[in-house]
Parts: structure tokens; sequence; C-alpha cells
């Protein structure tokens, strides 16, 4: 499992958020991109996504020196929003997220009572969304993250609303991703507790890559 992204630029509106953005991630490892606000970190998750066009550049992904037609087909996406409808209950949620997703090769998701366990919420599933608090609703976007498998988690202030039990929990799980061969990037101004991860500087038309 490789994730190689070359030479990157985006766009928004009119204007070129970032340029020359060149990394490879492979089994394992986990990418923590920071910069200042407006440097192009929400930017670069969505494209890598395939949720934003890019400008130039590639993102590519290998399986078993297989590529994969679509990026994106390999990929989970958290974003700043849970994606989770309000009157639904937390159960409907992910098992719609489940059967609308499906599993990516190599691997499989867990039962939505499962994931919800994991999270340290197995008694909320019953409950519609709408009724949790914050920091729990984003705990249980979390969970889709279980849900359904995806070798490659693109995370974009993945912690927000969160305790810090909470945010211990979810280092776990990002820990036991990459030890199942998962790969991690994630935009974030907090520190997340991953070890040997490297580090992306957003500048806007500027970067810096290196081990943190």
């Amino acid at each position: 499992m490789q994730l190689d992204v070359r030479n990157l630029a985006a766009i928004r509106g009119e204007e070129r958020i970032f340029s020359g953005i060149t990394f490879s991630l492979a089994a394992g490892e986990a990418l923590l991109v920071t910069g200042r606000n407006g440097s192009g970190k929400s930017t670069l998750i969505r494209t890598i996504a395939g949720l934003l066009p890019q400008d130039e550049g590639e993102v590519n992904v290998t399986v078993a020196a297989r590529a994969v037609p679509r990026a994106a087909e390999a990929c989970h996406y958290l974003g700043h929003r849970n994606a989770m409808k309000r009157e639904l209950t937390v159960e409907e949620n992910l098992g719609f997220w489940k059967s609308f997703m499906g599993d990516f090769e190599g691997g499989h998701g867990l039962a939505p009572e499962e994931a919800a366990g994991a999270l340290g919420l197995p008694t909320l599933l019953h409950l519609p969304f709408g009724y949790l608090s914050a920091g729990q609703q984003r705990r249980m976007a979390m969970a889709k993250l279980l849900t359904v498998w995806r070798p490659i988690w693109l995370l974009d202030e993945p912690t927000a609303a969160l305790d810090v039990q909470s945010e211990e929990v979810f280092a776990g799980l990002m820990q036991a991703h990459l030890a199942k061969g998962g790969i991690i990037v994630v935009a974030t101004h907090q520190e997340l507790g991953l070890k040997n991860v490297r580090g992306l500087v957003m500048k806007g038309f500027e970067y810096a890559e290196g081990l943190l």
C-alpha cells in the first residue's frame, strides 16, 4: 500500500492556494499537516479525497503493486462536519455509511455497535444523532472510520470538540489503524500522540516536510 502525491496544486475561486506539494506514504505511515489558518490544510485534505479538483499534479494509490483507478476509493474522509443526519438514530446513520460505502479490498469494517463501543458510547445507538452532545457527536462521526474499511484516513481537525480522554481514545484508534498497515494524513493544530509521524508545514506556495 502506498499513497503518492506529486506536484499537487489547487485553486479556490480565483486564487491558487498551494502548489508543488509532493510526498509519499507507505503502509503504517502518517503525515501531520500543520500551518496557519488559510495556508491550505483543509484544501489539501479535500483535494486528496477527491472532493475538490486539483489544478496540477497527481494523487495515486497502489495496492500490491496495482494502481487503484481512483485514489479516493481507498480513502476515508472526516472533515469539520460530522456528515450525520440529526433526525436519524446513531445506528441508522452508521448503518447507512456502512451500506453506502462498502469495504475496500483487504479489510472488513465493524458492526455499528462494535464501532460505537470502540469510541466508548455503546449505549447511545438508539438515540437520534441530534440528541447527543457535541463531543459525543464527534466521537460517533469517528465511528464511521471503523464501520467501513478504508486503508487511507484523511482527517481534518478530527479532535475538535473532544475532551482529553476522548483524544487519547482516538489516538489509540489511529495507532491501531497504522499497525494494520493503514495510512493517515491529518490536518490539525493539536498534538495527536502519534509516534514517528512525518510533518508537512503548509505555507501557501511554500512547504517544508520532515520528521517531527
